[in-house]
């Protein structure tokens, strides 16, 4: 039950997820009037230049604790924990955890050519 406790701790506030910055703090007026012209007083995202893209999880550690938990997941499968036990530890679906440990095996495998296990 470990693993239920890392899901339960970890959580994302939505301040973490989206912010904003006022218009009015960063642009000159003129470029306020002009965008005001096709959206006044709306939200509007700017996606950043593809130069400047993070990858998923990059900001708020999504990608670790999913990581993590797969990782978790397959442990607990190992030790004789079924896929449908785990589904409801986890709050995922059965066929989710079946993929998860059809990928964390393929993963060990993997690691232990390389390491010369074969």
């Amino acid at each position: 039950m470990n693993s239920l406790c890392s899901i339960l701790a970890y959580t994302i506030r939505r301040s973490e997820l989206m912010s904003y910055i006022k218009a009015a703090d960063v642009l000159p007026r003129e470029i306020i009037d002009k965008i005001q012209h096709y959206v006044d007083g709306e939200y509007i995202y700017i996606p950043r230049k593809e130069s400047n893209r993070k990858t998923w999880g990059e900001n708020t550690r999504s990608k670790e604790f999913v990581l993590r938990r797969n990782e978790e997941i397959y442990k607990n499968y190992i030790e004789g924990m079924s896929a449908r036990e785990l589904a409801g530890v986890y709050f995922l679906s059965q066929k989710s955890v079946q993929k998860i440990i059809a990928r964390q095996r393929w993963e060990d495998l993997s690691a232990g050519e390389n390491k010369g296990g074969g």
